[in-house]
C-alpha cells in the first residue's frame, strides 16, 4: 500500500532528498562566504531535516503521484528560508551581511507569487501544495519577526506568532475553523507583512520610520484577524461539526467542510 514501494514514491523521495542536499550546499556556501557559526549551522540543518521529514510524510500520506513544478518552486523557497533562518540564528552572535540577508529574503518573497501561478498554469494545484506554500510563508514571517524584534523589541514577535496562536486556539474553539468569504483586504494585509519586515530589517529607513512601518504591519494584521474572528463568531452556529444548517430565513441545508489549514492559508498567505 505504501507509495514508497512504488516507482512514483521513490521518485518523490528523490526530489525531496535533492532539496535537502541543496539546503546543505547553500549552508556550506554561507559558511565559506561569511563564516557561518555553529548556531547558524545547527539551525539551518535542523530546518532542512525537518522540512525533508515533514514533506516526505505528507507526500506519502496523500499518495501524491508527482511532485509538480509548483512544489519545486516552493521547495526552492523553503531552501532560501532555511538559509535566512540560519543567518538569523547566527545573528545572535554576529550580524550577517545585510546585502546577503536582504537578497535571500527578497528572492524568497518574490517567488511567493510564482509558485501559485505555476500551479494554475500547469493545472497542478493541490491541497498539499497550498499547505506547503502556506507553511513556508508563515515560517519566513516568523523568522523575520525574530530578527526585527532584536532591534525593535519583543512586541514584533506578535506578527510571526499570530498565525500559530490562531491555529492553537482553533483546537479549543472549532468554530474558528469556519470558512471565510473572499477578501482582497485580507490577502493584501498578509502580503505586506514580509515586505514591511524586510524593509525594517534592511536598515534602509531611519529607525523611527522603520518602527512605524512594523507597527503599521502589526496593526493591520490585528485588524484583519479581529475582523475575521468577529465574523466567525457571529456565524459560529453549527460550525463545530462537519455540517452546518442554514438560518431560519433559509430553506436549504448547507454542507460545511472547513479544515484549519484552509482557514489559516487565507489569513497568512498571499
Amino acid at each position: 500500500m505504501a507509495l514508497i514501494n512504488t516507482y512514483d514514491g521513490r521518485l518523490l523521495l528523490s526530489e525531496t532528498t535533492v532539496g535537502a542536499g541543496a539546503q546543505v550546499l547553500l549552508l556550506a556556501f554561507l559558511g565559506t562566504a561569511i563564516g557561518l557559526g555553529p548556531a547558524g549551522w545547527l539551525t539551518g540543518l535542523a530546518f532542512g531535516l525537518a522540512t525533508w521529514a515533514v514533506l516526505n510524510r505528507a507526500l506519502l500520506r496523500t499518495r501524491t503521484r508527482t511532485f509538480g513544478p509548483a512544489n519545486r518552486v516552493t521547495l526552492g523557497r523553503a531552501i532560501l528560508v532555511g538559509a535566512v533562518t540560519a543567518l538569523v540564528a547566527d545573528s545572535f552572535e554576529s550580524s550577517p551581511p545585510v546585502s546577503l540577508f536582504v537578497g535571500l529574503t527578497a528572492v524568497a518573497l518574490i517567488l511567493d507569487g510564482v509558485d501559485g501561478k505555476v500551479a494554475r498554469r500547469t493545472n497542478t494545484s493541490t491541497a498539499l501544495g497550498a499547505r506547503f506554500d502556506m507553511e513556508v510563508d508563515a515560517f519566513l514571517i516568523l523568522v523575520l519577526s525574530v530578527y526585527v524584534s532584536m532591534s525593535m523589541g519583543p512586541w514584533v514577535l506578535l506578527i510571526g506568532l499570530m498565525r500559530y496562536v490562531f491555529v492553537a486556539a482553533a483546537k479549543a474553539m472549532p468554530w474558528l475553523n469556519g470558512s471565510l468569504p473572499h477578501s482582497m483586504a485580507r490577502k493584501t494585509v498578509a502580503a505586506v507583512q514580509g515586505v514591511f519586515l524586510l524593509v525594517a530589517a534592511s536598515g534602509l529607513l531611519p529607525y523611527a520610520m522603520g518602527f512605524g512601518l512594523v507597527a503599521l504591519a502589526l496593526g493591520s494584521l490585528l485588524w484583519s484577524f479581529g475582523r475575521d474572528i468577529a465574523w466567525l463568531f457571529r456565524n459560529r452556529e453549527g460550525r463545530e461539526g462537519l455540517t452546518a444548517t442554514a438560518t431560519v430565513h433559509e430553506t436549504v441545508t448547507v454542507a460545511v467542510v472547513a479544515p484549519a489549514e484552509r482557514r489559516t492559508a487565507e489569513l497568512v498567505t498571499s
